[in-house]
């Protein structure tokens, strides 16, 4: 049962639309779509809070940045009482391309700094996690320089599509289960 979704980025506002943030931008989704007004900032976090499914369910957007993520997600945990596994973690995923998704229950953290940040600050790999494909630079540029740049024109598009599924496989994971939205989610879709 999942009380906690965890989208993983950086904040400020040089970081808004950079790819890096698509899971802020998953977040905010949700917040849109399920009309949240309930918001405050606590937990190095910011923190919405609605009903889905007949039970409350905690949105948060880490302010610690991206590699420090494991703090905000230590303090989540322990202030509202809810163990990992019943924490959803969306982050992207350079490994995959653009406008795939990918759930998993559990796992190592790719390489990812934000989700090592967190089995470091909460001692174990066993928790669902959403990953959100930004895909590698075409080019040999800096992979830093690539994640923290904002989605091309020609991307948008796929990227806009890629939010609103990956705000649907959350919410299929809160209302039925991880395992049954893993279907749904990890299929490859059209928009690619």
């Amino acid at each position: 049962m999942i009380k906690l979704v965890v989208g993983l980025g950086n904040p400020g506002k040089e970081y808004e639309k950079t790819r890096h943030n698509v899971c802020f931008m998953v977040i905010d989704e949700l917040v849109r779509k399920l009309r949240i007004k309930n918001y405050s900032e606590e937990a190095l976090s910011h923190v919405y809070r609605s009903r889905v499914g007949g039970r409350q369910v905690i949105f948060a957007k880490p302010q610690t940045y991206m590699n420090n993520s494991g703090l905000a997600v230590l303090n989540l945990l322990e202030e509202n009482g809810i163990e990992p596994q019943e924490m959803l973690v969306v982050y992207d995923d350079l490994d995959l391309p653009l406008g795939m998704t990918r759930l998993r229950l559990e796992g190592s953290s790719g390489g990812h700094r934000g989700v090592e940040s967190i089995i470091k600050s909460i001692g174990t790999e066993k928790f669902p996690r959403l990953k959100i494909g930004i895909g590698r630079p075409k080019r040999k540029e800096d992979v830093v320089s690539y994640v923290l740049s904002p989605f091309s024109k020609e991307e948008e598009e796929i990227a806009r599509a890629v939010i609103k599924k990956a705000a649907e496989c959350v919410l299929r994971s809160i209302e039925l289960s991880p395992q049954d939205a893993m279907e749904f989610c990890n299929r490859r879709d059209t928009f690619m």
